[in-house]
């Protein structure tokens, strides 16, 4: 569904991400673990048009999307949930929701609902703005606002930072039923046990390089896995 090749990124002259190749397959959960500052972050900001690549190529479906803006790529199929969650703290859930369809021509409602029906805390909290939240419920509402697009790729950057471990576990419970749904996901994420659990595909990243890969599983069992990130 997405294919990365060979992609650089400089910022301010020093070249965060140095030529990165991956695969991201449909129907697919891929995971980037890695420590503050390996890339993970930047990687998504280019896929969705926030920063553009010095070098290398985005192909999403076959499509190009190398450098374009970040409406272009929403319209496409491509959303990004990012770090810190960037809600509207001064308007309503709902507004929230609304303004994550701004770009269907099409109606909503039904997606409208399965968002209330994902997250049962976010329609008892509909008429509530976003900056009233507890911190689990803002990521959710983060999530809630990238799925209202229907996008066919939803990119989490660190979805699970600064929540509590029940809240966690929820929001992971979350991404296994998201992409039950046919959403293919791309999950940058600290976290790397859960991120592992639940990923079909794993790469390690290290200062702006990937250097490691498999499944999910074959990571977790990795010993140099497990001593640098899992803490065993």
């Amino acid at each position: 569904m997405l294919k990365i090749t060979d992609v650089k990124v400089e910022y301010g002259g020093i070249e965060a991400v140095k030529g990165v190749s991956f695969d991201v397959p449909e129907g697919k959960i891929v995971t980037l673990i890695g420590a503050n500052g390996a890339g993970k972050s930047t990687v998504l900001k280019s896929i969705s048009g926030l920063l553009k690549p010095s070098a290398g190529k985005f192909e999403f479906l076959d499509t190009d999307i190398t450098g374009k803006d970040a409406a272009f790529i929403v319209g496409q199929g491509v959303t990004l949930v990012p770090e810190g969650r960037k809600i509207f703290s001064d308007l309503t859930v709902l507004e929230n929701l609304k303004i994550g369809a701004y770009m269907r021509k099409d109606s909503y409602a039904a997606d409208l609902e399965w968002m209330y029906e994902l997250f049962p805390r976010l329609k008892e909290r509909a008429w509530q703005h976003g900056g009233t939240l507890s911190g689990g419920e803002q990521q959710m509402l983060a999530v809630a606002r990238a799925l209202m697009s229907r996008p066919k790729l939803i990119m989490m950057d660190e979805p699970s930072l600064g929540l509590a471990p029940l809240i966690v576990r929820g929001i992971f419970d979350i991404i296994k039923e998201i992409n039950k749904r046919g959403v293919t996901i791309l999950l940058v994420e600290q976290n790397a046990n859960m991120a592992l659990q639940v990923a079909d595909f794993a790469y390690v990243m290290e200062t702006g390089r990937i250097t490691k890969s498999g499944t999910g599983k074959e990571l977790l069992s990795d010993p140099a896995v497990m001593a640098a990130y899992l803490g065993t």
